[in-house]
């Protein structure tokens, strides 16, 4: 296996913290989720924003590999449940559109895409993860 590429990033608080890239290219306040707190984010819109952009990506791969030249977007909904007491999981849903094509189209791209995207697989079997053509 070949590595492409290697980040890190260095978190101090938690969330109630900041979170520093490695190479100082990227900063970012910590909040909890739901707080407002001005200028800052949280593991779950990190994330959400991660596996957005990453599905994308690899939906633009299975496009170009199917000669689609169409334009597609990919929003990632990720939901913080609490099962019990110190019993955390995520879910997460994809919804994606590409120009141009029918539901049921877009749905199979998508449902391809799910199984080369990286973070759906970092994901497998781990949490929920339901994608949806719209």
């Amino acid at each position: 296996m070949k590595e492409i590429y290697s980040t890190k990033m260095l978190n101090v608080g938690g969330r109630s913290g900041e979170s520093i890239a490695d190479d100082q290219s990227f900063k970012v306040k910590i909040a909890p989720p739901g707080s407002k707190v001005e200028n800052a984010t949280n593991p779950e819109q990190l994330f959400a924003a991660g596996y957005s952009a990453c599905f994308n990506s690899a939906l633009d791969l299975i496009k170009r590999k199917k000669g689609i030249k169409e334009k597609s977007s990919i929003t990632a909904t990720v939901r913080l449940f609490e099962k019990a007491p110190f019993d955390f999981v995520l879910a997460v849903e994809i919804v994606g559109h590409i120009d141009g094509i029918s539901r049921e189209e877009a749905q199979q791209l998508l449902e391809l895409t799910h199984t080369v995207c990286p973070y759906s697989k970092a994901t497998a079997g781990n949490i929920d993860v339901t994608i949806k053509a719209v």
